[in-house]
This record gives structure tokens, C-alpha cells and sequence, in this order.
């Protein structure tokens, strides 16, 4: 029987994807759990794994193109059964439910007389069946994405196959990357959909988070002595933002209701201190969440952080890795910023920006010492919290930073 594939939503407040990448064609037979589609959601790109199993029949969807939860998106039937026209042309017309649909539904049996589905059609090269990853690995090794046979789910191409392919043939030069000409004056730039939900996302801050600003100056000096012997021995390389965040995260403990948010009358407290931390992909800015942040040492918040930037910049985050943030961490110091105002994120109570560590004289006992200063700038929902409150946290954060015996590390 044939059964029509919808477009499941892929995380708490999706209300519509786009069509990144259809990974199946006509005539492909489909495991349950195979990835048929690459789904660019309001927060990440992510893959979507089949319902059901069938030989596909119809593709509803094309690449760019936005669809409601909901939206029919594949037809699957049995390999030689035939599905009627007037049954896709219903489906294309029909619009998706209010509630989210339901990924399978049976379609109606199929009249003797209609007409088959249509062949299946050669693939394109540009959309060659292959994983994100293996596709960028492919370029770093200068291997031919068309000639390699995948060996994945479907047929794709995997990091695995495209490690054979290179080992098989002779050694090929990388081929050279091209870089994107600077835009010239007067050029008319497309948003691209990260870019519009950023837009969104910063213009109902503005609207409905009422803010204030505090800033401040830790004196990071023991910070960063303490950071590189530690990573001298350290099995993963632990960052200035690993020991911020690990400070947020115990200063959201002693101070919980920087972790509400307003509902109705009441202000509702987290029950989990997750931290957002902001990292720059190509087309725009994500944060994901690192989870638990107060349970964990600078090394396993470092371990976890490693791997939400690894997966934000192969767009492999799933819905998860950006729900149950209660604050975010953005440093811009690498840029040689001093520092900024950040814009708090939808959902969440504060943002806190991090500038560079500057060299800065600073009198002490009457002489002038030279010291590694960091400024921090905190933004936060005036609704939630008060002044005195929320400078009493950022307080409570320098000193943490200030004072290394306080991460319960030996260097």
C-alpha cells in the first residue's frame, strides 16, 4: 500500500523547513531510518531520517524550497505497485494540518486504471548522495564525488568510502579554493535564511526584552598562567570560554533566578543550567547549548563544547543541541574587541560578552603593575531580575575567574 511521507517537525518550535537536499530519487528503495532529506530548520541544518520503508514513487519537494510542518514531502509504495495521479495532485493542493501530521499516513488503494509514477530521473552531480562531511572531505582530498560508489544507506557516500577512493588512485594536488570576490559598492546581497532568522530573532529581542547593561573587568593574569600549564597536560586543549562558561554556570547556581523567565505572573527558574555559547558558521551565527555545565569540570565542558563547534560548522546539530539554554557566552576577543553589547536570546535571561585580554597598568600599593584585564559586558531581561541582583552574579563571576583554586583543578 502506498503511504505519503510529511515533513515531522524536527524540533520544539519548528513551524516550517527548507528543502536543503533531497538524498533519494525515484525508484530508490528505502530502508525505515535511512536519511532521505537535509532540512534547514529556524535553528540548524539537520538530517531526517525515514519513517517508513517503500521504493519512492513521487518527490513533492524540491531543494529551496520552505515547507509547513506537516507538508507532504515522498510517496512510497511497493516495488511494482502503481499510484495514481489524482492521489500526488491531492496531496500537492491539500494543505498541511494545524497539528503536526503524522510522518506515515496510508494512502487510498490505487484504481487499476490510473496511470504508473514516472520514471526515475538521472541524478545531478551537484546533488550527489553523500554526507555533508564525506562531501567536504572529498574537496580536502581532491576526490570525484561521482565516480566514488557509497556504501552508505541508500547508496550514499560515506567518509569512509571517500577515504578508500583517495587511498586507491594515485595522490592528486587539493584543488585550489576559490574565494568569493568582496561584494562591490552598490551590489544588491541576498539574505540567506540564517541571516533572516537571526533578523527575527534580534528584532522580537529588542520588542520584548526590556534590558539593561552591566559591565566590569576581571583581572585574568592567574587565569591565563593557570590555562596554559594546564593544557600542557590537559588531553583536550581547554579555551578562555570553557573556564567563562564553567564560572556562569556556578554563578547561576548561587544566583538561580538569572536562569527565569517570565511566564504570565509568575517567573519560572530553570531546572537545568544549560549555556549557550555563540560560534560563527558560514551564512550567519548559531548557539548551541552545553548541557549541565555546573555538573561538569573545565575539561569535560571543553570536550563538549569541541563538539558542538564541530558539529555547528558541518551543520550536524540536531534540534536538542539548542534547546534548554538559560544564558549565552559570546567573546569577540579574538577579533581584538574590547568589548560589546551583546542582544539577549529569545527564551533566555541574559547574554554576557567577552572582549580581549589586554596588558593594562593598574596601581597597586602605590606602584603600577601590569596586569591581563578582560572586560565583560552583561545584557539582562529587566523583566526577570533587578540591578542589585544581576550585578551581584557578574560580581560573583570576576571573583571566580579571578580566583583559579575555585575550578578544583591542579595545573
Amino acid at each position: 500500500m502506498a503511504k505519503e511521507v510529511r515533513l515531522p517537525q524536527l524540533g520544539q518550535t519548528m513551524e516550517e523547513g527548507t528543502i536543503v537536499n533531497c538524498l533519494v530519487k525515484v525508484g530508490d528503495e528505502v530502508k525505515k531510518g535511512d536519511v532521505i532529506f537535509e532540512i534547514e530548520t529556524d535553528k540548524a541544518t539537520l538530517e531526517m531520517e525515514s519513517p517508513a520503508e517503500g521504493f519512492v514513487k513521487y518527490i513533492l519537494a524540491e531543494a529551496d524550497q520552505t515547507l509547513a510542518v506537516g507538508a507532504p514531502l515522498l510517496v512510497f509504495g511497493d516495488k511494482d505497485e502503481e499510484v495514481p495521479q489524482s492521489f500526488v495532485d491531492s496531496l500537492k493542493t491539500a494543505a498541511p494540518a494545524a497539528e503536526p501530521a503524522p510522518a506515515v499516513e496510508p494512502a487510498p488503494t490505487a484504481p487499476a486504471a490510473e496511470t504508473t509514477a514516472p520514471p526515475a530521473e538521472a541524478t545531478p552531480l551537484e546533488r550527489v548522495k553523500a554526507s555533508p562531511r564525506a562531501k567536504k572531505l572529498a574537496e580536502q582530498l581532491g576526490v570525484n564525488l561521482a565516480a566514488v560508489k557509497g556504501t552508505g544507506p541508500v547508496g550514499r557516500i560515506t567518509e569512509q568510502d571517500v577515504k578508500e577512493a583517495a587511498s586507491s588512485k594515485p595522490a592528486k594536488p587539493a584543488p585550489v579554493q576559490k574565494t568569493e570576490p568582496s561584494p562591490k559598492l552598490g551590489t544588491t546581497l541576498p539574505l540567506n535564511r540564517l541571516q533572516k532568522i537571526t533578523g527575527q530573532r534580534m528584532v522580537q529581542s529588542k520588542h520584548e526584552i526590556p534590558c539593561f547593561y552591566l559591565s566590569v573587568k576581571a583581572d585574568v593574569t592567574d587565569l591565563v598562567k593557570f590555562r596554559f600549564k594546564l593544557n600542557k597536560t590537559s588531553d583536550v586543549k581547554v579555551a578562555y570560554n570553557d573556564f567563562i562558561m564553567r564560572a556562569v554556570a556556578m554563578g547561576l547556581e548561587k544566583f538561580p533566578i538569572m536562569t527565569g523567565q517570565l511566564t504570565g505572573e509568575t517567573v519560572q527558574l530553570a531546572d537545568s543550567i544549560g549555556v549557550g555559547l555563540a560560534i560563527s558558521v558560514p551564512g550567519g551565527l548559531v548557539a548551541p547549548i552545553v548541557k549541565d555545565v555546573n555538573k561538569k569540570d573545565v575539561r569535560q565542558i571543553a570536550r563538549d563544547s569541541k563538539v558542538l563547534i564541530e558539529k555547528a560548522r558541518s551543520n550536524k546539530l540536531a534540534p536538542a543541541d539548542l534547546e534548554g539554554g538559560c544564558i549565552t557566552v559570546s567573546n569577540l576577543g579574538a577579533f581584538e574587541i574590547e568589548s560589546f553589547i551583546p542582544i539577549v536570546v529569545p527564551g533566555q535571561c541574559s547574554i554576557l560578552g567577552i572582549g580581549k585580554i589586554s596588558e593594562t597598568c593598574v596601581p597597586e600599593s602605590g606602584n603600577i603593575m601590569i596586569r591581563k584585564l578582560m572586560s565583560m559586558v552583561l545584557s539582562i531581561d529587566h523583566k526577570v531580575t533587578n540591578g542589585a541582583y544581576a550585578a551581584e552574579f557578574l560580581d560573583y563571576v570576576r571573583k571566580l575567574l579571578e580566583d583559579t583554586s575555585t575550578f578544583g583543578l591542579e595545573s
